[in-house]
């Protein structure tokens, strides 16, 4: 089934586990996070950003909303990162329940007023909107992009954001970073903004960059509120790994020999994050 975000993420708080929003770049990715996501009965969200929407165009949609219309597991299509009205209008055309804006490098009120207009678009055909407060670090491995300098949302001014713009969730920074992070760097989440902000924020929260972190601070942001984790570079790494040594013993070049292996890293993965954020079997709750 295909619902929205809201949808999605209100028995997150209640029963204390958050959802991942897997970043798909083509077919066999839809492949991983589906399969994956009925054959555990978790509920999932399949998430792309604008230039992965360029290059599967807007065609493809059609084929992914078909596939999940008809699963028993419910299913969000989500737009990752949208940075303007025309992102997120082309994604409500496509079929998507559930759409970012990300003015998180605007002034404040610039933010707020961009935030709001989305809302108002979105929400009048029933779509769901995620806004982002605060910067997300960049470790240069994704496209994802991000900052150098990370800066952290201001649980006061996230109290104010949601109130005035209306949105469903909101993206928080807490230290995290796109990509993976490489081996002298350790990433520290800052819990005590997480805690705060989620006293005074009643909707779900979401975490950007989640690949990578340390499973103990991922398991215990979703005990303060984090519905909704997004993860990209983890599955993709694993992924291209594995398509790089079948490559590199075979001759062959039929896709249908050479992508199993990687669809099953890559639902490796996502199996293992799933667990983490406690959605595993989770369906029912549907």
């Amino acid at each position: 089934m295909l619902i929205s975000m809201h949808e999605m993420l209100k028995p997150t708080r209640e029963h204390r586990f958050a959802i991942g929003a897997f970043n798909v770049a083509d077919s066999c990715f839809i492949r991983a996070v589906v399969e994956e996501a009925e054959a555990t009965h978790t509920p999932a969200i399949i998430s792309i950003h604008p230039s992965e929407l360029e290059f599967v165009t807007d065609a493809f949609f059609a084929y992914v909303r078909e596939r999940t219309l008809r699963s028993p597991v419910p299913f969000v299509i989500h737009l990752d990162h949208g940075a303007s009205i025309a992102h997120v209008q082309r994604a409500i055309q496509c079929g998507f329940t559930s759409v970012m804006i990300d003015g998180s490098l605007l002034p404040y009120e610039d933010n707020v007023a961009l935030t709001s207009e989305v809302v108002k678009l979105a929400h009048a055909v029933g779509i769901s909107v995620e806004g982002e407060l605060g910067t997300i670090g960049d470790t240069g491995t994704t496209i994802e992009g991000g900052v150098s300098k990370v800066i952290y949302t201001d649980p006061v001014q996230a109290e104010d954001f949601v109130n005035r713009t209306g949105i469903d969730t909101l993206a928080v920074a807490i230290g995290t970073a796109h990509g993976i992070y490489p081996k002298d760097l350790k990433p520290e989440l800052q819990m005590h903004i997480l805690r705060d902000i989620s006293r005074r924020v009643s909707i779900p929260l979401v975490l950007h960059g989640g690949s990578a972190n340390p499973d103990t601070e991922i398991a215990e942001a979703v005990t303060l509120g984090v519905g909704k984790i997004n993860i990209s570079s983890d599955m993709k790494f694993a992924y291209f790994k594995k398509a790089r040594e079948v490559l590199s013993r075979e001759t062959w070049w039929d896709p249908n020999a050479i992508y199993p292996e990687p669809i099953n890293a890559a639902k490796e993965v996502i199996r293992y994050k799933m667990a983490l954020f406690g959605s595993t079997g989770k369906a029912l709750l549907y």
